[in-house]
């Protein structure tokens, strides 16, 4: 499984997000650190949840990194967040 669906899979048993978008910007990183030329090391995640309701922005973003730690500690090198509750999406 990629690093990828192996995120994604995490992300949707944790939140059951009405949306969920993971690029791999590994490509737009070539040459900078943390690039390890295999790619699948550099990621922009949305994803919009209702388990974001009533938590702040940083409160929603440890969550996510919570869920995905076993990503971070390994492949995972850079992480571009965007997390949203449904009512905050529809705006």
């Amino acid at each position: 499984m990629t690093v990828a669906a192996t995120m994604r899979s995490k992300l949707e048993q944790a939140f059951t997000p009405a949306l969920l978008e993971i690029v791999d910007e590994s490509h737009r990183h070539v040459g900078h650190a943390g690039h390890s030329g295999a790619g699948e090391s550099h990621f922009q995640i949305r994803i919009v949840a209702p388990a974001f309701e009533g938590k702040s922005r940083v409160e929603r973003q440890r969550l996510v990194y919570g869920v995905l730690a076993e990503e971070l500690a390994g492949p995972v090198h850079a992480l571009a967040l965007t997390v949203r509750t449904p009512a905050e999406a529809a705006v």
